[in-house]
Formats: structure tokens, sequence, C-alpha cells
């Protein structure tokens, strides 16, 4: 292929706005609504409580991403004995496929995260929903039920959420309506919030 110096500079201009453009909506994130999560996040640890996380779409990855970091690289390289409580207790409800397959296929598609919440969830346990609109039927469900076992609710959230604001305890909010930002900023939020416990879990 014939190098284009005019198709080059293209690229480099779009590289630069794309960052320009995420890092505006870094510089709009409420700095002090994660410090409240990671507070959360801290006494559900401290508590011995477990941490349920949840994402809808293709970015459910980003879920077990989340809860592998909550498990592992909170603990450095050093496997802990189990009497030291170093541990996050973190399941990703986006993972067990053949679960949630079974409740999409038998019962509805809303029921594929909250029953497996209703059963692996105990009360005071934290549930971290990351989501668009915060309306999907699955993730809408996921909350209510969660609510009648006692369980609170963390969101990482953008776009329009109105269908969730009466029954969320705690929300960080992403102001853009941009997919990519919004995943890109999600997965900043894990390792800031993954970074402070390395650095201050003893």
């Amino acid at each position: 292929m014939a190098y284009n110096q005019q198709s080059f500079d293209q690229k480099i201009s779009h590289g630069k706005k794309y960052f320009e453009w995420l890092k505006s909506a870094i510089d709009a994130v409420d700095i002090s609504a994660l410090a409240k999560t990671i507070e959360m996040i801290e006494q559900a640890f401290l508590d011995w409580k477990k941490i349920f996380i949840a994402w809808n779409w293709w970015s459910a990855a980003t879920a077990s991403h989340i809860a592998s970091d909550f498990q592992k690289t909170t603990l450095w390289k050093t496997p802990q004995d189990k009497t030291l409580l170093y541990k996050f207790k973190t399941i990703s409800l986006s993972d067990n496929i053949p679960v949630m397959t079974a409740w999409g296929n038998d019962e509805w598609y809303k029921y594929i995260f909250s029953e497996q919440l209703k059963v692996l969830a105990d009360s005071w346990d934290l549930l971290i929903v990351i989501t668009g609109s915060g309306n999907s039927e699955n993730i809408v469900h996921l909350v209510e039920e969660a609510k009648k076992i006692w369980v609170t609710t963390i969101w990482f959230l953008w776009f329009s959420w109105w269908k969730v604001k009466g029954i969320l305890d705690h929300n960080v909010l992403v102001a853009s309506d941009n997919y990519w930002f919004i995943e890109d900023i999600h997965m900043i939020f894990d390792h800031l919030i993954v970074s402070y416990f390395k650095q201050n879990i003893e």
C-alpha cells in the first residue's frame, strides 16, 4: 500500500480529537461520587460482604474484568493465606452463561441477573450495576429484587436513567452519550478503585 501523507495526517487528527473528547468527559466526572463509591466498597470489604457486578450488552466483559481485578489485582502478586481478610469476595453476574440462557429461554430475559442474585446474595451485600440508560428490564428487575433482600446498590451510569432514580443507593454519572467514551471511563473507574485498594489495603 502506497504511503499517503494526507491519510496519515487524518489518522493523527482523529487520535488527537478522540483523546480531547475523552478528556472532556473525564473532567466532568464527580470525584466525590467516586470517593463515596470507594468508601462503600471498603465497608463491604471490612464487613466481609460479597460484591456482585452486573453489566448489560457486549461490555459484560467489563464486569468480568472488574471482578477479576477485585479478586486478584488488589493482592499484588502474592497469594494470601485464607486467615488473612485481604480478599474481595467478588462475583460477576455476567459470567454464568448457562444460568443466564436458561432463565432467558425458559422464562424471560429480565430474570438473567435477578435470579442469580437471589440465590447467592445475603443482606447488606453490595451490587455494582454498570449500565447505559439504566432502563433495561433485566437491570431494573435486578435492582428491584436487590432492594427486597437488602442488597446495597451502586450504579455507574450515563445517558437517560429515569426508571431507576427512585431505587438506587448511590451513583457515579458519566456525562456523555458516546458509547466508546463511556466504556473507556468505566474501565478507568475500575482501575482507579482497584489501584486505591492495592496501595491501601493493609
